[in-house]
């Protein structure tokens, strides 16, 4: 009995050994990144939930947005850009610093949780980011300004991953 006992215990180890808090396969086959487990059912599109920020900006509180993904970082996959209908791009960053991976289709329909603010980015920031994203050095160097805008930290993902 005993054999039986120290068997089952050690194969339950082996499974946990190798479960990823960060990542989760969802049955439908759905990619989840992040603690917070997204409810597609809850997201809105992205200007709805601009135009409830602005009305509402004493309060704070979480949303779930849909988008596509315009951007991925080319070296972690530790943040995205996603765009809104008037083609202004809102970056994502990822509360914790979890990762996505890098090879993540651009256009890929997301649904992420998370908090959104406006920020102000430094150049040093934004020159940080160019290079992520595999600029030029012309380009980065071209960066002289800090920019205001609004942007998003998700705590939660979901998408589906490309077929291979």
């Amino acid at each position: 009995m005993k054999k039986y006992v120290f068997g089952f215990l050690a194969v339950a180890l082996l499974v946990s050994s190798c479960f990823d808090p960060t990542k989760k396969e969802v049955l439908v086959g759905y990619s989840e990144y992040g603690t917070h487990s997204v409810d597609i059912a809850k997201a809105i599109p992205i200007d709805a939930m601009v135009a409830d920020f602005k009305a509402n900006a004493n309060e704070r509180k979480a949303y779930t947005v849909t988008a596509e993904i315009e951007e991925v970082c080319a070296k972690a996959g530790c943040w995205i850009n996603i765009k809104q209908k008037n083609g202004a791009e809102m970056m994502v960053r990822f509360k914790d610093h979890f990762t996505i991976p890098t090879d993540t289709k651009l256009g890929t329909q997301a649904f992420l949780h998370g908090d959104l603010f406006v920020d102000t980015i430094s150049v040093d920031m934004l020159r940080h980011f160019a290079e992520d994203a595999g600029k030029t050095p012309e380009e980065i160097e071209k960066i002289t300004e800090a920019k205001i805008n609004m942007g998003f930290e998700a705590d939660g993902i979901k998408f589906l991953p490309a077929k291979k």
